[in-house]
């Protein structure tokens, strides 16, 4: 894992140059995602209660973003920069992770620290761009 100022996501495959887009990802011909998001306060939360560092790329998710605590994803499309993604399911750190991390970081983290997303328009995304979450479709299930 590495930290970038800036990546561009592709349509259908996720970010250039990562695990998943190049085909090389550890999950990716059973669940694996195009583009996994966090948010920055469940990266805290893990932090304070289990003392763990997080701030170097150990959850191993492509995106952190702060404001979207607790935010309604779901159903959702999701501008960053000059990218659109569509939410696609709730992302759960798995048993791999603790292997690569360290013991007990999937469960720090927590069932509901991570995103899916699909890349439904290709774009620049950047360190700083604001993200965006379309209200919800009307009459969409929940």
């Amino acid at each position: 894992m590495r930290s970038c100022d800036q990546a561009f996501a592709l349509v259908d495959a996720g970010l250039a140059d990562d695990r998943y887009a190049l085909g090389r990802g550890f999950w990716r011909l059973t669940d694996g995602c195009q583009v996994t998001l966090i948010c920055a306060e469940d990266l805290v939360r893990a932090q304070l209660r289990h003392g763990l560092a997080l701030d170097a790329g150990q959850h191993r998710r492509n995106l952190v973003v702060s404001g979207l605590a607790r935010t309604e994803l779901r159903n959702r499309e999701i501008r960053i920069g000059d990218a659109l993604f569509d939410w696609h399911r709730v992302r759960p750190p798995c048993g791999y992770l603790d292997r690569i991390s360290g013991p007990g970081t999937a469960k720090a983290l927590g069932r509901q620290s991570g995103h899916c997303l699909r890349v439904r328009a290709a774009g620049l995304i950047k360190v700083g761009d604001r993200v965006h979450v379309s209200p919800p479709a009307s009459g969409s299930q929940r």
